[in-house]
């Protein structure tokens, strides 16, 4: 777990380096006019953290809701689908980060060779925890997304979140393909031939929220 995430951003240790990734934040988006580049914050264990990381972001001429700027948050630690009504009064949309919620959630070091066979996320613990989340902050007007390799390895996980009614999945750009099908399959089986609100798949190094 350790110093990551949004902890760093507003600290003092790191202050500056977080200036910098602001200002080509900046740059990217008021000089190269890539204004649909959207912010991503990890790791972002309370509210006050929330709070304190967009006020940093806010002095460096990063205001959420100024020139179209939305801002995300991950989802990725049981606090985050608890709390998610109040975040989602801080964020424009979630990005389930599926790993380290499973890790979170379940107590289990996911490089743990020893605890391999607990790590699971597909357990009930985990799926309930994101099927708790879309509808509190979806009827909010937040899309969700996931980050993660579950769904490019396991059709089921796919479909899973298909049922759930995921907004959005990211994955590897070797797994396009293979989650793409996959998710064909499973909204044929929900919708029918005439599914209207297809998922959006994309591979995660194209079009995607940047982490700050």
């Amino acid at each position: 777990m350790g110093w990551r995430g949004a902890s760093r951003y507003y600290s003092d240790g790191y202050r500056e380096g977080f200036a910098l990734e602001c200002q080509a934040l900046r740059r990217v988006r008021e000089e190269m006019g890539l204004t649909n580049v959207i912010v991503m914050i990890p790791f972002c264990r309370t509210l006050e953290e929330a709070d304190k990381v967009l006020e940093v972001m806010a002095a460096a001429g990063l205001r959420r809701g100024e020139n179209g700027l939305k801002v995300y948050v991950m989802a990725e630690i049981p606090a985050n689908i608890l709390l998610a009504q109040d975040f989602a009064e801080r964020f424009d949309g979630f990005s389930i980060g599926s790993n380290d919620l499973t890790q979170l959630t379940l107590g289990v070091d996911r490089d743990s060779e020893a605890l391999a066979h607990v790590f699971d996320e597909n357990d009930p613990a985990v799926t309930d925890l994101i099927r708790i989340l879309l509808p509190r902050v979806q009827t909010l007007g937040r899309p969700v997304g996931l980050c993660g390799q579950r769904p490019s390895d396991d059709p089921a996980y796919a479909a899973f979140l298909v049922r759930v009614g995921i907004d959005l999945i990211s994955v590897a750009p070797d797994s396009f393909a293979a989650v793409k099908q996959h998710v064909a399959v499973a909204e044929e089986s929900r919708y029918g031939e005439d599914r209207m609100v297809p998922v959006g798949i994309r591979p995660a190094q194209a079009d995607q929220p940047s982490a700050a």
